[in-house]
C-alpha cells in the first residue's frame, strides 16, 4: 500500500482491484474504520500513528495523507471529527519535549514531523469541519494557535533548524484557513475574533518574540479572512474585533501594519476590485468600477466608526518607518473605503478632509525624511486622482489633471514612478509652489457645482484627528460649524402655552414649498448659521454684553408680563381639612370629623 499510495486516486470509493495486495489492504482498513465506534475509534488509530513514527512516514507524508483520507471517508459521519482530536493530541505528544533534552538533529526531525501532521490535517480537515459544531471549533483553534506560539518561542541559530520552523509555522497558518472555509460566516467572525484575542497589543517596549507573534498570528487572522465574504460591514467589523485590529495599525513594526492593512482590505472589498487598486496611478484610464448605493446599515456603520479608522489612516501615514508597501496599502484602504462607501456625501468630505490633511503634513512635520514627504503628496495625487474619475465631477478632474501637468513639469519628484519605490528615496523641493499643490477651494466649488448634496462648507474647515469618545473642552471651527444653532427658545413656561405665528397653508404656498429647491433651503441655512457664528467671532466683547444684557432685559419683562397674566395662587395649606400644619390663617379652626361610630347610617347600609 505504501509503494502505490501515489498513483492512487483521492476518491473516497473502494479500488476495485482485490488481487494486489495494497488493494487488500485498503479494502481491509475501509472495512475496519467502518465497523469502529466511538469507544474503540482511538485503539484502531494509535497503530497507524505508530506505524507512521516508527518509519518516518510523515515526512515526505503523501503516504499519511492518503492513509488518514481513507480512514475519514471510511468512518462514520458522526465520528469523523474524533480522528482530527486524536492527530491533535499525537501533535501535542511531539511538542511536548524537554527542553534540556533537545539535541539539534533531534530539533530538526521534530520541526519536520510536526509539518507532517499538520499537513495531513490540512488535507482532511474539510471532510470533518461539516461535523465540527460549538465548542470544539474554538478547541482546535486554540491548540494550533499554541502550536504556533510554541514554534516562535524556540530558540535556536542553526539556519536550517529556522527554515523548519517556517514552514512548519506557514503549514499552521495554511491549516486555518482550510478549516475556516468549510465554517458558515458567523464562526469565520468568531474565529477572527477569537484570534484577534490572541495578539499581544502593541507597548512601547515591544520584544522581538511579541512583534514575530503578532505577524504570525496577524496572517492567520489574513487566511481565514480571506475564506470570509463580506455582506455587512457591520458584521464583518464588530466593535471588539474593529478597535484592537486599528491599534495594531500602529504597530511599531512595519511589516505587523502591513498585514494588519492587507486584512482590511480582505474585509471591505465586495466587489473583487482589490486587484485593481493595489497601485497608485496618476494617468491613464482607471479600471472599470461602478459604485453601489450605500446601504442604511453601512452608512450608520461609517458615522459611528468612520472617524476612528480615518484617524488611524492619519496616524499611521505619519511613522517614520513606513516603507513603500505601507503607503501602498494605506492608499488601497482609503480607495476601497471610497468605492464601498462613495455614494454617501459625508464619507466622500470626510475622505478628502483627510486627504489635505495629509497634504499638509510635510509643512508642518520636521521629525519625517524628504522621502516620507515626497511619498505623502504621491499618495494624495493618487487618492485625488482615482476619486476625480470615480466622481466624474468635471471641474474636479480638470483641477486634478492641471496640478498634475504642473508636477510633471517641475516637481516630478512628488508623482510616482515604476521603481515601486513610492518616492521615498525622493529629494523634497527646498520651496513647493503653491500650482503643485492640490487647492482644497477648488475642490469645494466643483463639488457644489456638481449639484450634488455635498456639505462643501466642512470640507473647507481642518481636519482635526480625534478618538471615539474622547472628551475634550476646547472646541474647533469644524465643531462651530457643526453646531446647528437655534435662535428660538423651546417652550419652558408651565401654564403658559408657546404662541406660534400663524402660518398660510393654503393649495399655493405648499405648491411653492413643494417647487422650492432643498439645496437653495440648505444654502440659506448654512448662511445663517456663518453669519451667527462670525459675529461671535469678530463681534467686540462690549457689543455682545450689551447683547446679552439687553436679551436678558427682555426676557425679564417677558416673565413680568407672563406672572402678571396668571391669577393669584391659592395656598392648599389654607384649605379646610387641609392636613398641612403650618397653616397661614392662624385663626381660622378647622373642623375634627367625628368618630365613624358615632355616625348614622341608613338601614340600608346596615347588616
Amino acid at each position: 500500500m505504501e509503494g502505490h499510495c501515489g498513483s492512487l486516486t483521492e476518491t473516497p470509493d473502494s479500488p476495485q482491484e482485490e488481487a494486489n495486495p495494497w488493494s487488500l489492504a485498503e479494502n481491509c482498513l475501509r472495512e475496519l474504520m467502518g465497523r469502529a465506534t466511538f469507544g474503540n475509534i482511538r485503539s484502531v488509530i494509535r497503530p497507524v500513528l505508530k506505524h507512521l513514527d516508527n518509519h518516518e512516514l510523515w515526512e515526505p507524508n503523501d503516504f499519511a495523507v492518503h492513509t488518514f483520507k481513507i480512514i475519514m471517508y471510511s468512518i462514520q459521519a458522526q465520528y469523523s471529527y474524533a480522528v482530527i482530536q486524536i492527530l491533535m493530541s499525537h501533535l501535542d505528544e511531539k511538542s511536548r519535549m524537554d527542553d534540556s533534552e533537545k539535541k539539534k538533529k533531534k530539533l530538526k526531525a521534530d520541526a519536520k514531523v510536526r509539518t507532517g501532521i499538520v499537513n495531513v490535517l490540512a488535507n482532511i480537515v474539510s471532510i470533518a469541519a461539516g461535523e465540527s459544531i460549538g465548542p470544539s471549533v474554538l478547541e482546535i483553534f486554540n491548540s494550533l494557535l499554541n502550536h504556533l506560539r510554541h514554534s516562535i518561542d524556540i530558540r535556536t541559530t542553526n539556519e536550517t533548524d529556522l527554515i523548519d520552523e517556517k514552514n512548519f509555522q506557514d503549514c499552521v497558518i495554511n491549516t486555518l484557513g482550510e478549516f475556516a472555509n468549510n465554517l458558515p460566516d458567523f464562526q469565520k467572525i468568531e474565529i477572527m475574533m477569537f484570534i484577534m484575542g490572541k495578539v499581544p497589543l502593541p507597548t512601547d517596549e515591544s520584544h522581538e518574540a511579541d512583534v514575530l507573534l503578532q505577524k504570525i498570528l496577524l496572517k492567520s487572522l489574513l487566511k481565514v479572512g480571506t475564506k470570509y465574504r463580506t455582506v455587512q460591514m457591520c458584521q464583518a467589523f464588530p466593535s471588539a474585533f474593529l478597535q484592537p485590529l486599528l491599534q495594531m495599525s500602529l504597530a511599531s513594526d512595519p511589516a505587523v501594519r502591513l498585514v494588519v492593512q492587507q486584512i482590511l482590505h480582505t474585509l471591505l472589498d465586495r466587489h473583487n476590485y482589490l486587484p485593481s487598486l493595489t497601485k497608485v496611478c496618476v494617468s491613464g484610464p482607471l479600471p472599470d468600477i461602478k459604485i453601489e448605493k450605500c446601504s442604511r446599515q453601512d452608512s450608520m456603520f461609517f458615522k459611528k466608526n468612520g472617524p476612528d479608522i480615518l484617524m488611524h489612516m492619519f496616524e499611521s501615514v505619519q511613522l517614520a518607518n513606513n516603507t513603500a508597501e505601507n503607503f501602498q496599502a494605506i492608499y488601497t484602504t482609503l480607495s476601497l473605503i471610497c468605492v464601498e462607501f462613495g455614494t454617501d456625501s459625508d464619507v466622500l468630505i470626510e475622505l478628502l478632509r483627510l486627504i489635505f490633511a495629509i497634504q499638509e503634513l510635510p509643512t508642518k512635520s520636521t521629525l519625517l525624511s524628504s522621502g516620507q514627504h515626497c511619498a505623502m503628496h504621491i499618495l494624495v495625487a493618487g487618492f485625488l486622482y482615482f476619486l476625480g474619475h470615480l466622481t466624474a465631477i468635471p471641474a474636479f478632474c480638470t483641477h486634478v489633471d492641471q496640478v498634475l501637468k504642473n508636477r510633471s513639469e517641475s516637481a516630478h519628484q512628488l508623482l510616482p514612478d515604476d521603481s515601486f519605490t513610492f518616492g521615498l528615496f525622493n529629494s523634497l523641493p527646498e520651496a513647493i509652489d503653491e500650482s503643485v499643490l492640490f487647492n482644497s477651494s477648488v475642490i469645494a466649488e466643483a463639488l457644489r457645482s456638481s449639484g450634488h448634496a455635498y456639505d462643501t462648507n466642512r470640507l473647507l474647515t481642518p481636519y482635526i484627528p480625534r478618538r471615539v469618545g474622547q472628551v475634550t473642552v476646547t472646541r474647533s471651527i469644524s465643531d462651530l460649524n457643526s453646531i446647528s444653532v437655534e435662535v428660538d427658545s423651546v417652550n419652558s413656561s408651565p401654564g403658559i402655552p408657546r404662541r406660534h405665528p400663524e402660518e398660510e397653508i393654503t393649495v399655493e404656498s405648499l405648491k411653492r414649498m413643494l417647487a422650492e429647491s432643498p439645496t437653495a433651503k440648505r444654502q440659506a441655512e448654512d448662511e445663517r448659521r456663518l453669519r451667527i457664528i462670525e459675529e461671535f467671532r469678530t463681534a467686540a466683547f462690549e457689543d455682545l454684553v450689551a447683547k446679552a444684557e439687553q436679551q436678558t432685559v427682555d426676557l425679564q419683562n417677558k416673565l413680568n408680563e407672563i406672572f402678571g397674566k396668571v391669577p393669584a395662587a391659592v395656598d392648599i395649606s389654607s384649605r379646610p381639612n387641609s392636613p398641612h400644619p403650618n397653616s397661614r390663617d392662624e385663626h381660622r379652626q378647622t373642623p375634627l370629623a367625628p368618630p365613624v361610630c358615632n355616625i348614622k347610617f341608613p338601614s340600608h347600609f346596615i347588616y
